[in-house]
């Protein structure tokens, strides 16, 4: 059930950066010394879905920076733990709406991805009025993984394509069972929302 809480990067690859560790640089002071500077990290695993939707890992504090820059409408999160204060914080400084969705991280052989609540996330991802929007779970491999294949499915996405993307972002940790449940999903449910969203009709991989 969900819970509505109240760029140089190529579309579909992951940033390999994110993380407090990187909200800062050396760079040379007016007079010739060293000094530090803030920069915008992005989130582990950040990368552009499609114009106004991105994906990433969970989003630490030295990510802020990076996120205000999106000027984010909304975040889907696909975890059930509650979501840190300093994060709400933010949410609540930017006006950003946060829509939970508390879906489980096994390992497999129990992974059992709720359909239903798969299919409500989408139904916020397709809604225009929810951009610029951010999917993130904890890695933003496996349950951001998912939802994003989903999308691609209905963007008519061939299944190599669907699955190639999700590895990238998988890597060593792929699931044959996140890649099953991305085969079997139905979408004929959410077509007319996507054909109602013209960012959508436009990519579609052979």
């Amino acid at each position: 059930m969900c819970k509505n809480v109240e760029g140089n990067e190529e579309m579909g690859q992951p940033l390999r950066s994110g993380g407090a560790k990187e909200a800062a640089v050396m760079a040379p002071a007016a007079g010739g010394g060293v000094e530090w500077e803030e920069v915008a990290a992005p989130p582990r695993n950040f990368a552009v879905v499609e114009p106004g939707v991105f994906r990433s890992g969970f989003p630490e504090t030295g990510n802020f920076s990076f996120l205000q820059n999106l000027r984010l409408r909304s975040i889907v999160y696909l975890c059930p733990e509650p979501y840190p204060e300093v994060n709400l914080e933010f949410l609540k400084a930017n006006e950003i709406t946060l829509f939970q969705f508390g879906i489980e991280g096994h390992k497999e052989p129990f992974v059992n991805l709720p359909e239903e609540t798969i299919r409500e996330a989408l139904k916020i991802v397709l809604d225009v009025r929810n951009h610029p929007l951010l999917i993130h779970c904890k890695r933003g491999k496996h349950r951001t993984g998912c939802v994003v294949g989903c999308l691609r499915k209905l963007q008519k996405w061939c299944l190599s394509s669907v699955f190639d993307e999700y590895q990238r972002f998988a890597a060593a940790k792929a699931r044959v069972s996140d890649q099953r449940f991305m085969e079997l999903f139905d979408i004929t449910t959410l077509k007319h929302l996507s054909t109602s969203c013209s960012c959508w009709k436009s990519r579609v991989v052979v």
